[in-house]
């Protein structure tokens, strides 16, 4: 038995979330602030018994932000099991409970939580006539949490989830129309707090390590006694007996100590000294109190570990972060393998966010070693180690939206053989895609090297600032990798980023060509062929996905850019790629031609002399804010990046007035940077700032990208 989905509505951050789970080993990927640990609190608030007490004390602050106003709303958490056990007993705990018993063997399961208006309420909403606003602001005005009540239900047959749904059930607030009494064969049967699923289920929940240090010396976090006391039930009293007498025995000896004895007589002696015979107490006497109780004795040993390669023992808290870190997830495991040993129908262990110190080797060895085969496990994770030997299939994604947040699975509705070539691809660099509110997927290194330099040298602010990463595919196979956004997988843009490799000479074949001439000809007239053909095989592609679209260089990476009035750039580093005093004049002479073959052939020769990684490094060396970003680059980045608020705008259009004074101080820009700031107040929109911009610099980089935006 295994947990299959949870639906949740209304919770937290989730508005309306839906996660699928695999059996095995699964893992949620999100930024922070994503809801990772508003997901666990959420299933815990089902089947974990040390929480579930909470569940009957939800409040305002519970409901999603998104709602506005919460009053009339309901939260619904609701957990769906899968490859329920045939045996007899777990059958009859779900067709009690949560099953379906119009089947004759129970396969799949529901457990769910409503946090709702009480019946009163429920039943003054239903008799409201159609329509009647006012009469529901009435009573909407009048709900308190005091109002609410919580239930847990079996037996659901609808998609908590489906708007549709949800206001079947809870009720449409724009029409005022509400139900009463439930429609049990949709919500499902009411379940009596007896039956609960989580008494019949090993769950332990292992939380982010932040400070274990004082988790250890807290009684009520310490790891290591809460698994003292679990063994103190299991020892043998006859054993124990020897054990005890030697602790009475100990205790006597202490207690009998010359040094003790004395301080007891001059206590005694200088209280009498003090208030008299009289008011001095009968008697006095100093006893040892190390207890000869079991579960008490074993409660006050301690934990000693040497780090690795040390011969030296220490406390916890001479430990590295890293290292407490291990000792205490290694405890929380082992007492999770304790409650496991007991009988139940099913394993649950979550655990939420474990790489915190702990670097990339132990993260990685974690997760491959962590299978314990007849157990659920489900971490949350921002590792990049993490998620590389993540199954795709076992993934869910958590993308943050403005006041709640959504949840994706990237290889939902991919058949096996992209799903592999997908895992195969995600290696740790490349599954920062994962966590990316939007991706420029590019074919080489250049590229992933200059595109965000120069956007942080030209535009003033960083894609990591904005949340995007560029990842570098080093092929032309995108499709590979692209295939994970989608309207049924990740919603988030995905810019293509490719080269159309259109000639730079007449490919033409002449009778006078030389043998190397035609050779290059033809090498250009091939590679211009196979550019059409991506062209048409993308636009294929794409067509019919507003996640996805492809933006083309004419020529070449190094070819466009330079092409885009760039040759400064170019120039400046051609010492560092030639040394002959004749070829640096004549690489000068030709970078600096309008013929695209002769400037376009001797930066493609520098490319190729160097590596295009390694010129794309020197290249970079160069680039300033005066430098252009070809324009196919600014639409790609562009339709890539998430809206960006007017703090991020307003810092662009600053930067390009601070490096555009600095280089003409003659240009007043004092009149524009208050429009800047009447901007970021709000009092003035993005098209009017751009036309005041564009009457002290006609061609600018900024205002191309914030056109596009």
């Amino acid at each position: 038995m295994y947990i299959s989905n949870v639906s949740i509505v209304n919770y937290k951050s989730f508005r309306n979330a839906k996660f699928s789970f695999k059996e095995g080993i699964n893992t949620i990927i999100g930024e922070n602030g994503s809801g990772k640990t508003n997901l666990f609190r959420a299933i815990r608030l089902l089947l974990d018994d040390n929480l579930l007490r909470m569940a009957y004390k939800l409040n305002k602050d519970d409901f999603n932000r998104h709602l506005g106003p919460w009053q009339g709303h309901w939260i619904i958490i609701s957990i769906e099991f899968s490859d329920l056990s045939p045996e007899e007993e777990i059958q009859a705990l779900f067709v009690h409970g949560t099953g379906d018993a119009s089947e004759e063997t129970l396969t799949k399961a529901t457990y769910t939580l409503l946090f709702r208006p009480k019946p009163d309420i429920r039943l003054r909403l239903s008799e409201l006539a159609e329509d009647d606003t006012a009469g529901l602001e009435a009573i909407l005005d009048e709900i308190t949490i005091d109002d609410y009540e919580t239930k847990f239900t079996g037996k659901s047959t609808v998609d908590f989830n489906d708007e549709e749904v949800y206001k079947d059930i809870v009720g449409d607030f724009e029409k005022v129309k509400f139900r009463f009494p439930d429609d049990a064969s949709k919500i499902g049967i009411l379940i009596p707090h007896q039956l609960s699923i989580s008494r019949e289920v090993s769950f332990t929940f292992i939380k982010a390590l932040r400070d274990v240090v004082s988790d250890f010396h807290n009684n009520r976090t310490n790891p290591l006694l809460t698994l003292l006391k679990a063994k103190s039930e299991d020892i043998d009293e006859d054993e124990y007996a020897s054990i005890s007498d030697q602790v009475s025995e100990l205790n006597e000896s202490i207690e009998q100590l010359q040094d003790v004895l004395d301080i007891t007589d001059n206590i005694s002696q200088t209280i009498k000294e003090t208030v008299g015979e009289t008011y001095s107490p009968s008697s006095l006497c100093i006893k040892s109190s190390l207890s000869d109780e079991a579960n008490k004795l074993l409660q006050s040993l301690k934990l000693f570990i040497g780090e690795p390669g040390e011969d030296y023992e220490g406390g916890i808290h001479e430990l590295s972060l890293g290292g407490a870190n291990l000792v205490y997830l290694t405890l929380k495991l082992l007492e999770f393998k304790y409650q496991k040993a007991s009988e139940t129908f099913a394993n649950f262990l979550l655990i939420e966010e474990p790489e915190a110190h702990i670097h990339t080797h132990i993260q990685k060895t974690l997760f491959d070693k962590l299978d314990y085969g007849d157990t659920q496990i489900i971490y949350s994770t921002h590792s990049t180690q993490i998620s590389e030997v993540s199954n795709l299939s076992n993934i869910n994604v958590l993308s943050k939206k403005s006041n709640y947040a959504v949840a994706y699975q990237p290889a939902n509705g991919l058949g096996e053989p992209r799903i592999v070539k997908l895992e195969r691809y995600l290696d740790a660099i490349r599954t920062n895609l994962l966590f990316a509110k939007g991706v420029v997927l590019v074919e080489g290194d250049a590229e992933e090297i200059l595109i965000p330099l120069l956007i942080k040298k030209v535009l003033g602010f960083s894609l990591d600032e904005i949340g995007v990463s560029v990842i570098n595919i080093r092929s032309t196979g995108f499709e590979n990798i692209a295939d994970i956004f989608h309207d049924d997988r990740i919603q988030r843009k995905c810019a293509i980023l490719t080269d159309l490799d259109t000639s730079i000479v007449d490919t033409a074949i002449k009778e006078d060509d030389s043998k190397a001439v035609k050779k290059f000809k033809k090498k250009c007239s091939n590679s211009e062929i196979k550019g059409r053909e991506r062209q048409d095989k993308l636009t294929a592609y794409t067509n019919g996905n507003p996640w996805i679209e492809a933006f083309y260089a004419d020529y070449t990476f190094e070819v466009d850019f330079l092409l885009s009035n760039n040759s400064r750039e170019v120039i400046e580093i051609i010492d560092q790629v030639y040394s002959d005093p004749t070829t640096i004049k004549k690489a000068k002479k030709e970078l600096k031609s309008k013929d695209v073959f002769i400037s376009g052939r001797r930066i493609l020769k520098m490319a190729k002399q160097e590596g295009k990684g390694w010129f794309a490094i020197l290249l970079g060396k160069g680039i300033a804010y005066d430098t252009y970003v070809p324009r196919y680059i600014l639409e790609a980045v562009s339709f890539a990046t998430p809206k960006m608020n007017r703090e991020i705008i307003s810092g662009i259009f600053n930067y390009r007035i601070k490096e555009n004074y600095k280089a003409d101080d003659s240009l007043d820009f004092k009149a524009f940077a208050k429009q800047v700031n009447r901007y970021r107040k709000s009092e003035i929109e993005l098209p009017e700032i751009i036309d005041e911009f564009e009457t002290l610099l006609l061609d600018d980089a900024a205002l191309t990208f914030l056109k596009l935006l």
